[in-house]
């Protein structure tokens, strides 16, 4: 007969292991996390030295001179009204901090450490002790619930919606918050509110969140305002007493003492005082300006040099935008018989120097987006949905149309016009007219950039080939803020950039009830229950298998839909900037931008990129 005693030792053994499971169950919490990585494992180990794409050796010091265009009113970024002064996301900063190698990682920053559930339902934020304010308060607990609260209630769309997924907020300790979601889709919303921006309680109090204030704002990120003068600059100055310094994150980033922005009344202007050197570096978008007015000849008595930076995140959805809020947009035939109209192919070779590819998709150039027919995994989300569905979306990805080059494709006008006849268009009188109302086709496409008058000239011509009235209205900065904030506006030029890790944002940019929220970047007003489903399977998506099935069903659904007519993209940067500024030799997926940069020494080499 065997003993007794192993059977005794096994439960002596297994009482520890219950009690450890009972005190960590399946929905309790990962300690001492120092980063959250939205799928899959973070690339950098705690006690990481720096992020790979800076120079940790860049030298401190100096004054980096940027343009912008228009003006501002407001020292707040966080409301709708007013147009704010460039640069502020260098006073504030917020609970963690992202990596841009990453498709979305987040690691420790105001928040020392990070306790979250295993099924993501409520997350705790331990703030680091020595954290500041610019004023030199300590950052608390109460500051965080203060900032959620206001965002939430009176901040921006985006805001709104993210912040409202918190059901409960509690202080825990004087340095501790805990967060708990509800609702389904909370996979991404630890990350979501670990880049929420801190703010200070006590600066509030004395200034009211929703006033448009000149105010030199209290933050807690590593440089201080220094000076604001509306419409003509403003400028920042590097916080010594910055409380993060020693972070990782920090390592070679932040680099100049000083940082202004002069603002212009337009980008020729601008233009112009970069080439006599009144400012450091420029971001050119315009192929004509890079080419001939960036890249002549004459270039030994340039005043600096251009570099082209790789970009590994998707290429934005640059594209002519329909408001769909327009009665005269509603019909999907409508849309789609204006995309035959653009000659890609013409403007390209004539206009845009070769330098471009024509955009497809809403996640272009990576694994994330519709390819071909619907895989059976796809065609099984957009079945439920087919009733309200274009057949498009059921067939190969929609693609634009291609021309034959010659600007005025006569294969491509009659196509134009048959969508334009079934949609119950005509021409009479060589105006284009709605057969039951009479109505005439007018459109007014607005503008705020004069790159796009140029460009677009030849879409209009088009446009009156089919009897199609059409203002294109160029306006300044803050007018036409406002009229997209509002969604005044039949057609605009704009895009949406994407990351590798798509989420909560989505909703911002198509769901239904961001077209009818002022400020939201639905600029086309769609509203489809089958949108929102995906843009909810994003938000879920658990693995990288699951996000890229629901990405691309997304990209499928709105490529159908017409909502837009794609124009172009290169994932690439073009960067005119001064020889003394010096650039890292490795790029992040975003590229490059100031706050890796430095100011070489004169006798040194001005940068490490090849």
């Amino acid at each position: 007969m065997p003993s007794a005693a192993p059977k005794s030792l096994f439960r002596l053994l297994l009482l520890p292991l219950l009690f450890l499971a009972l005190l960590h169950p399946r929905t309790g919490a990962t300690a001492e996390l120092h980063g959250i990585a939205m799928h899959g494992d973070l690339k950098y180990a705690p006690g990481f030295s720096h992020f790979d794409y800076v120079n940790p050796k860049a030298p401190v010091g100096g004054t980096l001179r940027l343009g912008a265009i228009g003006s501002f009113p407001s020292l707040n970024p966080f409301l709708v009204k007013g147009v704010a002064a460039r640069g502020l996301g260098l006073v504030y900063q917020s609970l963690l901090s992202r990596s841009r190698d990453e498709p979305f990682s987040l690691y420790a920053n105001i928040a020392r450490r990070v306790e979250m559930a295993e099924d993501r339902r409520w997350v705790i934020f331990h703030l680091d002790p020595d954290a500041r304010f610019s004023d030199g308060s300590p950052i608390r607990a109460e500051d965080v619930i203060f900032s959620l609260n206001t965002l939430r209630d009176k901040g921006r769309p985006n805001h709104r919606h993210y912040y409202s997924r918190v059901a409960a907020i509690e202080r825990t300790g004087p340095l501790s918050v805990k967060m708990t979601f509800d609702g389904e889709a909370v996979w991404e919303l630890p990350l979501i509110m670990g880049l929420m921006p801190v703010l200070s309680e006590r600066f509030f109090q004395r200034v009211p969140f929703e006033t448009t204030s000149l105010i030199p704002p209290v933050g807690s990120g590593p440089y201080r305002l220094q000076a604001a003068e509306p419409g003509r600059s403003i400028t920042y100055r590097r916080n010594p007493d910055f409380w993060g310094w020693h972070l990782p994150q920090y390592q070679g980033r932040h680099n100049f003492e000083a940082i202004r922005w002069d603002y212009f009344r337009d980008t020729d202007v601008a233009l112009q005082a970069f080439k006599a050197g009144d400012l450091d570096a420029r971001f050119e978008t315009d192929p004509t300006r890079w080419v001939l007015s960036l890249n002549e000849t004459d270039r030994a008595n340039r005043r600096y040099q251009t570099t082209v930076i790789p970009k590994q995140t998707p290429a934005p959805m640059r594209g002519l935008v329909f408001n769909t809020r327009r009665a005269i947009f509603q019909d999907r035939k409508v849309r789609e018989a204006l995309g035959y109209l653009l000659d890609f192919e013409w403007m390209n070779r004539n206009q845009l120097h070769g330098l471009y590819s024509r955009t497809s998709s809403f996640f272009q150039n990576s694994d994330l987006a519709a390819r071909g027919r619907p895989s059976p995994e796809e065609k099984a989300l957009l079945t439920p949905f087919k009733k309200t569905l274009p057949i498009g979306a059921f067939g190969t990805a929609v693609r634009p149309p291609v021309s034959d080059g010659s600007g005025r494709d006569r294969r491509a006008i009659r196509q134009a016009r048959k969508h334009l006849l079934q949609a119950g268009w005509q021409v009479q009188d060589g105006r284009l007219t709605h057969r039951e109302t009479g109505r005439p086709f007018q459109i007014e496409i607005l503008l705020n950039d004069s790159q796009y008058l140029k460009l677009l000239h030849p879409f209009r011509v088009n446009l009156q080939r089919l009897g199609i009235e059409t203002d294109i209205r160029l306006v300044d900065s803050a007018s036409y803020q406002n009229r997209i904030n509002q969604y005044d506006f039949d057609m605009i030029v704009t895009d949406w950039a994407q990351s590798l890790s798509p989420g909560n944002e989505q909703a911002f940019y198509w769901g239904q009830s961001a077209a009818d929220t002022p400020g939201t970047r639905n600029y086309p007003g769609i509203r489809l229950d089958a949108v929102d489903a995906m843009i909810q399977r994003i938000s879920a998506a658990h693995t990288r298998d699951d996000l890229i099935l629901a990405t691309r069903t997304l990209d499928r659904i709105l490529r159908a839909g017409h909502y837009v007519i794609p124009l172009y993209h290169n994932n690439e940067q073009w960067l005119a900037h001064a020889a003394s500024i010096g650039l890292p030799e490795t790029p992040s997926f975003y590229g490059t931008g100031p706050d890796v940069w430095w100011q070489a020494p004169i006798d040194g080499p001005p940068s490490q990129t090849p």
